[in-house]
């Protein structure tokens, strides 16, 4: 398959979920509430939107420059790729249920906070399942050399570990875990270390969020 019709389809994707996750930032409207509060009321929903709209972002740039270093697409990066986007279609629901629930604080607050993070983790697991793919054989316009592969790995498996302590510490305080998951997502956004030599960096992306981080 053309490497474009993978990008454009996962594109779409992308697109269409971060869409979704302004949908359910509403409020009553006119009324005996003032418009200040009712905002207030919906501050989880106003965090999670934003949480989720800059891990999507991330995926996003990471992904566009991960298939950017691919030389030859075929069916396996084809299904990895859908796994990967299984987990990023589930992000505005579990985006809406967590922020539905963590203004109540009753117990279902807890589940919705490990759908949530489980979410995130199968999302990480997914990308990285298909930069795994990226590192054997010629699949790679540009190989990453064998001494960045373990590096890359390890970055991959801090964020998933990050997302995997997050579903257990959803069972004992939910804020706690949100805050935990907003903290890799930062982390992301500036972490900047590359797992090439600079000579390959324009082949891996050269929007300094290359395709061997994760995100998510």
């Amino acid at each position: 398959m053309d490497r474009s019709r993978l990008e454009a389809f996962s594109d779409g994707v992308f697109a269409v979920a971060i869409t979704l996750l302004a949908l359910d930032l509403t409020v009553a409207g006119p009324g005996p509430v003032r418009l200040q509060h009712q905002l207030w009321e919906h501050r989880w929903s106003f965090a999670a939107y934003l949480l989720s709209f800059f891990v999507i972002g991330i995926i996003w740039v990471n992904h566009h420059a991960l298939i950017k270093s691919v030389a030859l697409v075929d069916r396996t990066l084809l299904f990895l790729n859908l796994v990967l986007l299984l987990f990023v279609v589930l992000i505005p629901f579990s985006t809406a249920t967590v922020a539905e629930y963590l203004p109540v604080g009753d117990p279902d607050v807890k589940v919705a906070m490990v759908l949530y993070s489980a979410v995130f983790l199968g999302m990480s697991a997914g990308f990285g399942l298909v930069f795994e793919w990226t590192l054997h054989g010629d699949h790679r316009i540009v190989p990453l050399p064998p001494q960045a592969h373990w590096p890359a790995r390890l970055r991959f498996v801090g964020g998933s570990s990050v997302y995997a302590v997050a579903i257990v510490v959803s069972l004992f305080n939910a804020i706690t875990a949100f805050i935990l998951m907003a903290l890799i997502a930062v982390y992301y956004i500036v972490e900047r270390t590359p797992t090439a030599p600079a000579a390959s960096d324009s082949a891996g992306g050269g929007a300094r969020v290359d395709g061997s981080q994760q995100d998510k």
